[in-house]
């Protein structure tokens, strides 16, 4: 020894180093520590001598400390012990000399070895510390099992009676990777026999358990994307990742449920992208895409996530209206508010035709309404005055893009045609003529030519011209709008004095427009007969000055033509009136009758008794009553049934006066109602 301790590792100091004459040559045997020495680069060697035919080789060290078995190996050399003298230098001029005995034992009759095992054992990670991954046996006398390695084992430890192997720490594969696989070399030997042993290699798995489904960003997707976004469109790339294995592969699926089925969205891998035209121009395609992202990973039991997906596909007004050019025609003579037709306008964008129509400047005599496109006449129309407008009609859409302040608009010409209405009669210049003409016997004689034309309508040139009046013995005609006088009679009808006609020229316009208007001009032609003395026919015209020119009045007659229910119903009204006017005329007849077979004489002198007696007691006036009433026949009681023929005096009466019961208020004329004495109540009935 030299100042401190050879220490020899696996050995006893006092114990020589066995192995077995089966060992491998070249193997280490054991390893030799020189603590505090290992910096100061010791030297060591074996000094002792190693001749044969002790040794079969020399045993040698390097300077590591390791012993390795002779190169010749120490097969037949058993149950030799070999002394070594180890010497260590160190530093100058110092040393440390040790022994180390090596006794080689023999081969067994009858070898350890362990029972069928499976070389690969898998195991879950969650296997807590402690717990039981596998249990080794050998066939041997009193075993005892230990790990060769790896040395240190952190995870694992075995049993040294038991064999069963068991975990020292957690096993998670996502804090400490490099414990997926574990190679173990377990060792069994026999208590008392050491040297008799056997190995085994083992293979632990340890797989990772699914306890966590993935996680995904995001955790929901809720979009909006107008009709307009093109195909390809990358609306989210999902980012998953599964916390019990991390970087595993993870399986993405895209699963619809509004509408089922549908091919507008498509998932590429992890990217969420439109597959197909989105399109709200129809019913029912502009809605809500809601589907899910089924998240798998491959772990046992297979765990999933699901991620929600809302994509809002919102309208866009892509389209403008737009409307055909259309022509309407109406009437001169409309009146206001006269429906003309409607502008139809189109729009492909949904909802269809959502449109509202202006006129864009043009007349004011026009209106469009603003929803139904109607176009109203609001003035009056004059077909002289203008034949054709043409109306610039303004559509413009609405509620039919996500933004309300965007519209569309279009535009297009309507062309309202006028249609002439004859309301203008024709007007004669001069309306009044006073002509004299001479005529000779047997000749025509042009009298005049009737100049006549409508104001308001110069291009209307068609007249009808007819004499309506005036033209006694037919001796004037017309040829179109020349009067003609025929001097064609012979006879007794030629007039030999100065002779007047005043005739009548009705001048009515003619053509196609209706209704026909006319009026009426008036020639006075003074006729000169021919004589002996005449050298020549003349004619001599006078025309009215302007100061007399007649007043020509244009009456319309309007009559009412009214509608068939009317007429119905003012005949049954008509019918019910005069059965009610019968009804009452027989019940007054009946009255009179009845008034006419009653005998008015007793009640006439009953009256008459009770005028005289005026001048008497009340008691005597009341007393004619009875006696003429005692004196009448039946039938006038019967007649004044009503009658009681007594008077109350106001002493037993309530009443201040006396009440008289009279009979029929018919029988009394009105001088003798004047003659009935006041102070008394007289009931007339009727």
């Amino acid at each position: 020894m030299c100042g401190g301790t050879l220490v020899i590792v696996h050995v006893l100091a006092d114990l020589p180093a066995q192995v077995l004459e089966t060992v491998t040559p070249g193997a280490r045997l054991y390893t030799l520590l020189l603590p505090g020495l290992e910096v100061q680069r010791a030297q060591i060697n074996i000094i002792s001598a190693q001749d044969p035919p002790y040794f079969p080789g020399p045993f040698s060290i390097n300077g590591q400390g390791w012993l390795l078995v002779p190169s010749q190996g120490l097969k037949g050399q058993a149950e030799k012990v070999f002394q070594l003298q180890i010497l260590v230098t160190f530093g100058q001029n110092r040393s440390c000399l040790g022994m180390l005995k090596v006794k080689v034992l023999p081969v067994p009759s009858s070898l350890i070895s362990f029972l069928k095992q499976a070389s690969n054992i898998t195991i879950l990670e969650d296997l807590p510390p402690g717990g039981k991954v596998v249990q080794v046996r050998a066939r041997g006398f009193d075993v005892r099992y230990e790990i060769l390695s790896p040395v240190p084992c952190p995870l694992f430890s075995i049993g040294r009676a038991d064999g069963v192997i068991r975990t020292t720490a957690p096993l998670e594969l996502a804090q400490a990777p490099g414990a997926a696989v574990t190679r173990l070399r377990v060792k069994a030997y026999e208590r008392l026999r050491p040297w008799v042993s056997v190995e085994l290699e083992l293979t632990v798995n340890v797989r990772s358990v699914n306890r966590w489904p993935p996680r995904c960003l995001p955790a929901m997707l809720v979009t909006q994307i107008p009709e307009t976004t093109p195909v390809g469109t990358v609306l989210n790339t999902f980012t998953c990742a599964d916390p019990d294995s991390p970087g595993s592969i993870l399986d993405y699926q895209l699963q619809f449920h509004s509408p089922p089925g549908s091919a507008s969205l498509c998932l590429r891998d992890r990217v969420l992208e439109v597959n197909a035209t989105l399109d709200c121009d129809a019913r029912g395609a502009c809605f809500q895409h809601a589907a899910s992202i089924l998240v798998l990973d491959g772990g046992q039991p297979l765990m999933t996530t699901e991620v929600p997906v809302l994509v809002m596909v919102t309208p866009v007004n892509e389209f403008s209206p737009a409307c055909v050019p259309h022509k309407f025609r109406i009437r001169e003579d409309a009146g206001p508010h006269t429906l003309l037709g409607s502008v139809v306008g189109m729009d492909k964008d949904y909802p269809h035709n959502n449109i509202e129509y202006y006129i864009s400047g043009g007349p004011t005599i026009f209106s469009v309404d603003r929803l139904s496109g109607e176009v109203h006449l609001l003035g009056s129309l004059d077909y002289e005055l203008q034949t054709l407008y043409r109306l610039n009609v303004l559509l413009i859409d609405h509620g039919q893009d996500q933004d309300p302040t965007h519209h569309r608009s279009g535009s297009c010409t309507i062309t309202i045609e006028v249609e002439d209405v004859n309301d203008h009669a024709p007007e004669c210049q001069p309306p009044f003529q006073e002509l004299t003409i001479y005529a000779l016997l047997g000749h025509s004689v042009e009298v005049t030519k009737v100049s006549c034309w409508v104001p308001q309508e110069p291009q209307r040139l068609a007249f009808s011209y007819s004499i309506v009046g005036g033209n006694s013995q037919s001796r004037f005609s017309l040829q179109g709008a020349t009067l003609v006088y025929n001097n064609i009679l012979l006879g007794p009808l030629w007039p030999e004095q100065f002779y007047t006609y005043e005739l009548l020229i009705r001048v009515a316009d003619a053509g196609p427009s209706i209704p026909h208007l006319s009026t009426t001009a008036t020639v006075s032609v003074h006729l000169i007969p021919w004589s002996a003395s005449t050298v020549a026919t003349r004619t001599h015209r006078s025309t009215v000055p302007s100061v007399m020119t007649p007043l020509l009045v244009t009456d319309t007659e309007a009559f009412w033509q009214p509608e068939p229910w009317f007429v119905v119903v003012l005949t049954v009204t008509s019918a019910l009136f005069v059965l009610a006017l019968g009804w009452l005329l027989l019940r007054l007849f009946q009255g009179l009758v009845q008034m006419h077979q009653t005998p008015s004489k007793p009640a006439q002198a009953l009256l008459l008794n009770g005028i005289q007696g005026t001048e008497e007691s009340i008691q005597g006036f009341m007393e004619a009553p009875r006696m003429e009433m005692s004196q009448a026949p039946s039938s006038v009681d019967l007649s004044l049934q009503h009658f009681d023929g007594r008077a109350q005096d106001s002493r037993e009466s309530p009443f201040s006066q006396t009440t008289l019961h009279l009979g029929p208020l018919s029988l009394l004329t009105p001088s003798q109602r004047l003659l009935l004495p006041p102070g008394i109540h007289y009931l007339l009935f009727p």
